[in-house]
């Protein structure tokens, strides 16, 4: 990060690519960060605002065509993240506990946000269609509301996680 030029042990070359893992970390630390704070508090309220009530269902299906994006944009940057941090991890010599910590962070972020995408997003996509019809089980709501919870859950700790990030990494900023 910035001024942080003594606490490697890599030197020509090397010191470049820490250089270059250090923005990738950066960059994809706040995309991430941008990319959760703008689904849940902006797009997310304003298309089901943008919607009565009785179109529900409509704004759903607004939202599960972005979800497949939003989720591929959570591992990539997670997959750059947990690289990036482990690189900087092995080649710290001063504060390698912050680096070794944002890689565990960051690994648990990635779980999170494949968890949801992969396993959670496919079925709720699945039963999305279906709450909304008159004949809707009470099964089938509950379904989809106890995933739907389950999502929001896991975004909250991907949230949580990347403020607690930028804290973290606030620390290896120098004046």
């Amino acid at each position: 990060l910035p001024g942080d030029h003594g606490s490697t042990r890599v030197e020509g070359h090397g010191f470049a690519m820490l250089g270059l893992m250090k923005w990738a970390y950066l960059v994809a630390l706040g995309v991430w960060l941008g990319t959760v704070v703008f689904l849940s508090f902006v797009a997310a309220p304003g298309v089901f605002a943008a919607f009565p009530e009785s179109q529900r269902a409509e704004a759903g299906r607004i939202l599960g065509k972005i979800f497949p994006a939003y989720y591929g944009i959570g591992y990539g940057c997670g997959v750059v993240l947990v690289v990036a941090s482990t690189a900087l991890w092995l080649a710290a010599r001063q504060g390698s506990a912050v680096w070794g910590t944002s890689a565990l962070v960051a690994a648990g972020m990635l779980a999170a946000v494949l968890w949801a995408g992969v396993v959670i997003q496919p079925r709720v996509h699945e039963l999305r269609p279906r709450i909304h019809l008159p004949e809707v089980t009470a099964e089938v709501k509950g379904e989809f509301d106890r995933l739907h919870r389950r999502a929001v859950q896991l975004n909250v700790v991907v949230l949580v996680a990347a403020l607690a990030l930028t804290g973290l990494t606030a620390t290896k900023l120098r004046p």
